[in-house]
């Protein structure tokens, strides 16, 4: 006997079947990826903007970054690198309300599994210029800052550098942070009156290691050679 014809529905459904199978396979490919984002971002690492001038001319406002957050679990922070670490407490403005509108809400989700970069408004960059147990000093007689006995060479900085003379040890477990462009930015400078103006190791976030946009301003972010310096200690 020859096969019954099949209906006009039994045909669209057969029809129907690789489009809704390509549908799924997106689907899933999909949330793999953006669950593969959330934990890059929670382990690995994540992507911020920078939020003022404070670190011009090494980083500029608007500037997306990338820090690695497992070379800072696995290496803690080093003298020279720059780092985003959280607000120690009150070191920023309390940040502006932005509503509760469903784009705050994107915009939030996004940012938590990786596609959109953190602007959060308590996250701060710097440059680590002295670890637990250094003697960081501002400054000898040609406005250098002094780090355990040696003057320190910053080609990479943006003017004079003492507009705050002090002279402190770095608490254990923390780290003395600086702005690059010394003449506008609120850093451990200007916090001395709480553990040294020292800020936890506990709050970094992570190590910047690449600027990713704009294109024009790719570059990877090494630590300066005159924190090489075996004097240092």
């Amino acid at each position: 006997m020859g096969k019954k014809p099949r209906g006009k529905h039994a045909r669209e459904k057969e029809v129907a079947h690789p489009f809704w199978r390509g549908f799924r396979e997106i689907v899933i490919i999909v949330v793999v990826a953006l669950a593969l984002s959330a934990l890059l971002r929670a382990f690995l690492i994540q992507a911020f903007y920078v939020p003022s001038s404070s670190m011009e001319d090494t980083l500029r406002p608007g500037d997306r970054i990338i820090a690695s957050k497992i070379t800072t679990e696995i290496s803690g922070v080093t003298r020279g690198e720059i780092v985003v670490f959280k607000d120690p407490g009150d070191w920023l403005p309390d940040p502006v309300p932005v509503g509760d509108s469903w784009r705050a809400r994107v915009r939030d989700g996004l940012t938590f599994i990786g596609v959109l970069p953190s602007d959060s408004g308590d996250d701060l960059v710097k440059r680590v210029i002295g670890v637990a147990g250094d003697r960081v000093a501002c400054c000898d007689a040609e406005g250098r800052i002094v780090v355990n006995g040696v003057p320190l060479d910053e080609d990479y900085i943006v003017g004079r550098t003492d507009q705050v003379r002090f002279d402190v040890t770095v608490p254990p477990a923390s780290m003395f942070v600086m702005g690059d462009n010394r003449a506008n930015s609120r850093d451990s400078r200007y916090h001395l009156d709480l553990s040294e103006g020292a800020v936890p190791e506990s709050n970094a976030v992570g190590r910047v290691v690449l600027v990713v946009w704009p294109f024009s301003r790719l570059a990877l972010e090494s630590i300066p050679s005159i924190f090489d310096n075996p004097a240092l200690g």
